[in-house]
Order: C-alpha cells, then structure tokens, then sequence
C-alpha cells in the first residue's frame, strides 16, 4: 500500500512554490545578465538537489542512499549516481579566499590599534618601513594571498587609495567588488546563500532550537521623492550597526587553533522596481 499523501503535504508544497517563484524572479535577472541559460540552470539545480539530499537528508547521520536520494528528488537512480560521481568537494575557491582576505585587510585598518590614530581613525600608512605600514598591516592579515595582486584589488574596487607621496589611506571599511567581477558575483552568492540558510533554519528548526534573528522593516506606500533621503539614512544608520557588530566579534575573537563557528549579521535594502523600470 503505497504512502499516503495529506492534505497539510500539499499545502506546504503549493506554498514553497510560490515562494520560490518570488526569491527566483530577481535570480533569473541576475542569471540572464550574466549569460546563464535555463538548461545550465537546471543541471545544476539537479546536482545540487541530488548532493543536499545525500549530505543532509541521510539517517541517523549516515549519508542517504542512492535510492533514497532518487525518491527525494524524483531523479532516476541512474541519474543520481552520475551526479554523485561527478560531484567536486566544496573547498573555498581562490575568489572566495581573496574576498575574505580583503574584508580582514580593511577590518585590521579600522580596528587594530597599531594601525589606527590616536582619535581612532585609519592611519596613513607608508607601503614600508619599521613603523606601521600597509606590508606589516598586510603581512598581519592577508594570510597567503599574494599581496601585490590584493592591493591592486583594494585599488581598483576603491577600497583604498594611493597618495601623491606613494602612502595609502583606508577609504570604505567594508570590501566591495567591482560590479560582475568574478569576486563580486562570488560575492553576491554568499549574501545570498547566507540569507536563505537563516530564513530555512527558521522554518524547519526543531522546537528547542533558537531562531536566527530576521527581519524587514518596510512600507509600500512612500513617495519616491524621498528615495535619495532613505538611501542616506540606510547608509548611514546600517554602516554603523555593521560596524559596531564588527566591533564586537573582533573582540570574542578566539585564538587561531581554537574549534570556532562564523557568526554575523547581514544588513539590505528593500525597493521595489519602479513602474517602467527594467533593471
């Protein structure tokens, strides 16, 4: 006697696809910009479907099996095992590693008192010598990345800013690619991966688990005159709180050979495209 299927299943499923046709529409836009065709798209939704349910749908902790996997997903058993074959470990990529690098620069400048004036601003830092300079601010914080290739990163992207007299000053605290650059759109998959983790981890926690602090504070009815006005408060009322969550994870910060979790906080903006507008 095959399973029987409740109503409440259906409900939930017609729900979830719904709202995966919301977060997916500003997906599919970034995807069409970026040259990705549907087909690309759903062989790699395939593989991810196949991989999340052998990794983490499994009994007991043990990895599902490939038949397990197929009722999951509704793939052939075949299917799944050319899937599985093919999948790559995820190691971090070189982008990835860079774009942490980056962030730990900047964070180092605004933060480490060796680097900092006595009011609590950036130095201007020489590129070398015995005192605090940007080599000894990188040789503290840019691990292994190459540091030439970094700086020049840290230039392009205007993070930072080279003087007449060959010293740099620090210009935005926080790093950010240029637009569709490879480390942008490296980027732009980690806000959105760590987004969706939060707002799953919400739905399908057990009862004794915390939630994860989300929220949205919005109003559709704002006249967009004052679109420029909200863009400046937003800037400057979120940069602080970045920074002062900033501020406090630097200091429970636990030695380098310690077990550690990454915690944080990620802060958006909420505009609706305007009537007309396309991008």
């Amino acid at each position: 006697m095959g399973q029987k299927i409740s109503y409440m299943d259906i409900s939930v499923t017609k729900y979830a696809l719904a709202a995966c046709e919301r977060w997916l529409r500003p997906i599919a836009r970034w995807l069409l910009r970026s040259g990705v065709t549907w087909k690309e798209f759903a062989e790699l939704s395939r593989s991810v479907f196949v991989i999340t349910a052998s990794e983490e749908f499994g009994i007991r902790g043990r990895p599902t099996n490939v038949s397990r996997v197929a009722l999951l997903t509704g793939q052939s058993r075949r299917d799944v095992r050319r899937v599985l074959a093919s999948a790559r470990s995820e190691m971090p990529d070189a982008a990835d590693e860079a774009l942490n690098h980056a962030s730990r620069v900047l964070s180092g400048w605004h933060l480490d008192a060796d680097f900092l004036e006595a009011d609590g601003r950036p130095r201007v830092l020489p590129a070398d010598g015995p005192g605090p300079s940007l080599e000894q601010l990188l040789r503290r914080y840019a691990g292994d990345i190459p540091t030439t290739a970094l700086v020049k990163e840290l230039l392009k992207s205007g993070s930072i800013e080279r003087l007449a007299d060959g010293s740099f000053c620090a210009v935005r605290r926080y790093y950010m690619p240029r637009p569709m650059d490879p480390q942008a759109i490296e980027r732009t998959g980690s806000v959105l991966a760590d987004l969706a983790a939060t707002v799953e981890h919400n739905l399908s926690r057990e009862p004794r688990e915390p939630t994860r602090f989300e929220g949205r504070a919005q109003n559709r009815r704002i006249d967009p005159r004052h679109l420029p006005a909200f863009r400046a408060f937003v800037e400057r009322e979120a940069q602080g709180l970045l920074e002062r969550v900033d501020d406090w994870l630097s200091g429970h910060e636990a030695p380098a050979d310690s077990s550690t979790v990454r915690l944080g906080v990620g802060v958006y903006a909420i505009q609706d495209l305007m009537p007309g507008d396309s991008r």
